[in-house]
């Protein structure tokens, strides 16, 4: 019997929408005109290896990759240049946990724009960082944390990779296959999703890293702890899910088992929780969720609800290396916790609390990973797993790349936007709104259902 949250009727779900809230409306066959024109006009200024892609796309899986352009959205909803309304099961790769545009954001930024928009960075600060610094904190699962803020998910694994070298004196890091931690040149060195990202660049980026397979399996997992056992690290730099990897899930002592080895071989332990963390995966931190203390959390996208912000949060023992070096070493930039930035996030924060999204993620995504398998279960359908933790959901197809490439464009023409993931590019990955009507999400099962018996193996 599917799952009590998905069992009213299709029809009664959608008889009152919230504004928000409410199914695709297409009055053009996406993309349409005027999206076609603006798009082309941005190719003609834009940096051409996205519009190389797009075509690299079309190439593979058969069928045009054109752009969209988005005009507006609210809550759930995207509406494109040709007044097409779109279902978002992306938000923002993640960010956007309280969905597009929302009230308590729109005013947390208004008010602190009326007020101040840029301090003098770690010079002359505000009471808003000192108030986000001071919640962040307290956050994390041990007394004594520090806190260093930026602007992207990638300004965070920059801070948590120097941290390692000061902690530990040693840059050695042990990364993994299907990781991606941003493409700004500290992170890039340990982005391990496809070679394709770093090989340009190689001669410029640090040998250090070694890449071993994500521990999912008890094999890889032992990979991992031999290495650290015949050769010094100063960290593993780990997604406690994997993203962009596919929204890979590890066995549930995978991390205690790293946890333990980083202990006996004096190594940080690097947690990357800018997609899982703040709610995403049904807790604050995935991994503290596991049991685990990390000696360094890395959070961003969610943090700022769509605003660019992130932290590098970690244990007050191992940040003190930065103390020790006399106050020359910083990790710094003119943006690094301007009060835009930080007022948004006290707000996001305040209202993942107060809306409880935390265990609706967990309870939610819970319920709507169940139902997809029960739909999308059978040959006829081409799926080889449904999975993930909370509302971080991963669709691995048959037929690979080309296929999910094709299922990801036909579900743009019945109005859902998914992106794909995977080393292999076969994961149709979703990753909604934490606020998200429980209805949109059983409209999506019935269409994806209809689009997979569509588009075969």
């Amino acid at each position: 019997m599917r799952a009590c949250l998905f069992c009213a009727a299709f029809d009664a779900v959608f008889a009152a929408v919230s504004p928000g809230q409410q199914p695709p409306r297409l009055l053009h066959v996406p993309p349409g005109p005027r999206s076609r024109a603006l798009a082309s006009r941005l190719a003609n200024v834009e940096c051409p290896a996205f519009d190389a892609r797009r075509t690299s796309r079309a190439a593979l899986s058969g069928h045009e990759h054109a752009p969209i352009v988005y005009v507006s959205g609210l809550g759930s909803n995207v509406l494109d240049a040709d007044d097409n309304q779109y279902v978002d099961l992306v938000a923002g790769f993640g960010a956007l946990v309280l969905g597009h545009c929302p009230d308590v954001l729109q005013k947390a930024l208004c008010d602190q724009a009326s007020q101040l928009w840029l301090a003098l960075g770690d010079v002359y600060s505000t009471e808003v960082k000192l108030s986000l610094c001071e919640q962040l904190a307290a956050r994390f699962p041990e007394p004594g944390a520090r806190v260093m803020l930026g602007s992207s998910g990638a300004d965070a694994i920059t801070a948590a990779l120097k941290t390692a070298v000061l902690a530990t004196g040693s840059p050695r890091v042990i990364a993994f296959t299907g990781s991606y931690h941003g493409l700004s040149y500290g992170p890039l060195a340990a982005c391990g999703l496809n070679d394709a990202f770093r090989i340009p660049f190689a001669a410029q980026l640090s040998d250090h890293v070694r890449f071993l397979p994500y521990p999912d399996t008890e094999r890889a997992l032992d990979e991992v702890l031999a290495a650290l056992r015949h050769e010094p690290f100063g960290a593993i730099l780990i997604e406690p899910i994997l993203g962009r990897g596919g929204c890979v899930v590890p066995p549930p002592e995978t991390l205690c088992a790293l946890r333990q080895a980083c202990d006996e071989h004096k190594a940080l332990l690097i947690v990357d929780e800018i997609w899982t963390g703040l709610g995403r995966c049904g807790a604050w931190f995935d991994s503290v969720d596991q049991g685990v203390l990390p000696d360094v959390v890395c959070i961003g996208k969610a943090l700022g609800g769509g605003f660019p912000i992130s932290a590098c949060m970690g244990r007050g023992r191992v940040m003190e290396a930065w103390g020790v070096q006399g106050g020359a070493t910083l990790h710094t930039a003119t943006h690094f916790g301007a009060p835009l930035g930080c007022a948004v996030a006290l707000a996001v924060l305040r209202a993942i609390d107060e809306q409880g999204l935390v265990a609706r993620a967990r309870q939610l995504g819970l319920q709507w990973t169940l139902a997809l398998r029960e739909r999308l279960d059978g040959s006829r359908c081409g799926v080889r797993e449904v999975r993930g933790r909370g509302l971080m959901v991963g669709i691995e197809l048959h037929g690979g790349a080309s296929r999910t490439l094709a299922v990801m464009r036909a579900l743009l023409t019945r109005g859902y936007l998914v992106l794909t993931g995977g080393v292999a590019g076969d994961v149709l990955t979703l990753t909604p709104a934490l606020d998200i009507e429980e209805s949109l999400l059983l409209g999506f099962a019935e269409v994806l259902e209809q689009v997979l018996v569509a588009c075969p193996c």
